[in-house]
C-alpha cells in the first residue's frame, strides 16, 4: 500500500477533473494490517483524489472499519471540488512523511505519516506546503477536534505505522 502511494505520488500532476489516478480500491478491513496502518492507507488515498473503493465485506465489518471507511471529514478531502491531488512534500527522514493536498478555500489536508517501528515527531512546515508565514488554524481529522493556531509550523507525534491526519487553514503562498 505505501509503494502504491510513493507511485502515485510522482504522477499527481497529471491528475484532476476528467482525468485521476487511481491507486486500486482499498483494504481497509480485509485483515493483515492494524487500524493505526488501515487509517494510513485510507488517509493516503484521501489526500490523492483516489476512487474510495472498499474492498471488504461491508456485511462483516468492524465498528473501527466502519468508522474509518465512514469518516466525513476525511472523505471531504478526497472529494474537494478543486480536484487536487495531493503529493509528497517533504520527508524528514526515509520512513518520515509529510503529504499536503491544496482544498478548494486556500487550507491544506496534511498527513503525517509515520513508517517507522516507534512513534515519532514529524513536522509539516508552512513553507513546503504552500502556506505563507504567520499563523494557522489546525483540526485533526480523525480526533474530529480543534487543535489551536500555530505559527510556521505543526508537529504532532505519530504512532508507529500510523498517521496524523490535520486540515491547516492559512494564508497560501501561491
Amino acid at each position: 500500500m505505501i509503494g502504491i502511494a510513493d507511485a502515485s505520488s510522482r504522477h499527481a500532476r497529471v491528475a484532476g477533473p476528467g482525468g485521476w489516478n487511481d491507486p486500486d480500491m482499498l483494504e481497509v478491513g480485509n485483515g493483515g494490517m492494524t487500524a493505526d496502518e488501515y487509517r494510513v492507507h485510507f488517509s493516503l488515498w484521501a489526500i490523492m483524489a483516489a476512487p474510495l473503493i472498499a474492498g471488504n465485506d461491508i456485511r462483516t465489518m468492524s465498528d473501527t472499519t466502519r468508522d474509518i471507511l465512514t469518516n466525513r471529514e476525511v472523505i471531504a478531502v478526497d472529494q474537494d471540488s478543486l480536484g487536487v491531488q495531493g503529493w509528497l512534500a517533504a520527508q524528514p527522514s526515509p520512513d518520515l512523511q509529510v503529504w499536503v493536498k491544496p482544498l478548494r478555500d486556500g487550507s491544506r489536508a496534511v498527513a503525517l505519516v509515520n513508517r517507522t517501528e516507534a512513534p515519532a515527531e514529524i513536522a509539516a512546515e508552512w513553507s513546503a506546503i504552500g502556506l505563507r508565514p504567520g499563523t494557522a488554524a489546525v483540526r485533526d481529522l480523525w480526533a474530529h477536534a480543534d487543535r489551536g493556531r500555530f505559527r510556521d509550523r505543526y508537529a504532532a507525534s505519530v504512532p508507529s505505522h500510523g498517521v496524523v491526519m490535520v486540515r491547516i487553514a492559512g494564508r497560501p503562498s501561491r
